[in-house]
């Protein structure tokens, strides 16, 4: 075969700096599959193949398993995945240098132990072990933060009101200079990246996640330097702070998560001062449905999360748990649709969701891209159905 752009396995692999033999293991494994196999069973591969290994081979030298690349990446090289792909790598790499310096901090202060005292500090030394495990949790780093570069992707291209939900949030809160805020399940900070202008100098912002990942995601995104912040890991059913705090507590779309939201409103309550105020949002139970009947109509086995977030914490049902906790509470909504004319952006977003999609879209993805394409050519309209409740003691 001789066609433009088309490369046999050999030239391929000599082009990539890789043995020929990868290629076929990577071909046998199901990670990377030829573009076209000839009647003769020749594998050739194209400049867009390129872009595929190169997720592949970096994936595997931050320690990543071939199962979890096999899981972590999508046979498609459009510049949106492209682009969300080399974004999340770039904070895995940035996540990795981090976890190294540690590592080297460890290693000096052991080995300056030793020469000093003679003895080994076994406490450091366990601590160095631990450390050298960190990229177990990697993976789930990387999951997280595709799942929400994702959805804010689809809201931020496509969403009809031009304000954006972040800076609505925002204007929420009535930040004003001398406040005291805590917010809980920050993510990767973006409430505050976009509204760092309208930030008084004067305030002190406690950031909370779960996560370290997301903890570190937001520091670098907002600025370590920046002052007003601090970073504290911790489950919110349990705020490590004492009672009246806070003159405001900030839970974005972080409630129907909770095992228990009750307690998470009780320690939200204790953690407030008299006169202060909790916003958190939700969803109502119209949200994005027009999603999940695209996907249910190419196959009607998937559903896109097994849990309906809204039945948990929504806009029907939360004002009723919040007011046995606070007793003014006010639903506010954000008025928005989504008009999506490509399909991508929506790909990405049913891949993040948390349901089975993956089970009955990975092996049929082109027919499934092919379907998508179909129903967004004309513009694919999607309701949403978010808001907050304000909340005050």
């Amino acid at each position: 075969m001789n066609k433009p752009g088309y490369y046999s396995s050999g030239k391929f692999a000599r082009m990539a700096n890789v043995t020929l033999r990868t290629i076929r293991y990577y071909d046998k494994q199901d990670i990377l599959k030829p573009s076209f196999v000839s009647e003769s069973g020749a594998r050739f591969y194209t400049d867009e193949d390129f872009a595929r290994l190169q997720q592949i081979l970096l994936l595997k030298y931050l320690g990543f398993s071939l199962d979890d690349i096999r899981e972590m990446t999508i046979d498609d090289a459009d510049y949106h995945f492209m682009l969300d792909s080399l974004n999340i790598q770039l904070k895995l790499v940035r996540d990795r240098i981090e976890q190294m310096q540690l590592v080297e901090t460890a290693i000096m202060e052991t080995s300056d132990a030793i020469q000093k005292e003679r003895t080994i500090d076994w406490n450091k030394m366990l601590n160095l072990i631990h450390l050298t495990g960190m990229e177990k949790s990697l993976k789930n780093q990387y999951q997280n933060a595709s799942n929400i570069s994702a959805r804010i992707h689809l809201h931020s291209l496509y969403s009809q009101n031009q304000q954006g939900w972040f800076p609505w949030i925002y204007e929420q809160l009535e930040v004003c200079p001398g406040i005291r805020i805590l917010e809980l399940g920050c993510g990767d900070g973006t409430l505050w990246v976009e509204n760092l202008k309208h930030l008084p100098k004067e305030a002190d912002i406690i950031l909370s996640d779960i996560s370290e990942g997301m903890l570190r995601d937001a520091r670098r995104a907002i600025g370590a330097k920046d002052g007003r912040f601090s970073y504290e890991v911790f489950d919110c059913q349990h705020i490590p702070f004492a009672d009246g705090s806070f003159d405001l507590v900030i839970a974005n779309h972080v409630l129907f998560y909770c095992e228990d939201i009750r307690r998470v409103c009780g320690e939200v309550r204790r953690v407030l001062r008299p006169d202060g105020r909790f916003l958190c949002s939700a969803y109502g139970q119209e949200h994005m449905k027009e999603v999940s009947l695209l996907v249910q109509g190419f196959d009607d086995r998937i559903v896109l999360s097994a849990d309906k977030l809204y039945d948990r914490f929504g806009k029907e049902n939360g004002a009723g748990i919040l007011e046995e906790y606070f007793p003014v509470c006010q639903w506010k909504t954000y008025e928005d649709q989504l008009i999506v004319p490509e399909p991508e952006p929506l790909i990405s977003y049913v891949l993040s969701c948390h349901g089975n999609q993956g089970q009955y879209i990975t092996e049929r993805y082109k027919e499934f891209r092919s379907y998508v394409k179909r129903k967004t050519d004309k513009g694919f309209r999607i309701t949403k159905e978010a808001g907050a409740f304000l909340c005050r003691i």
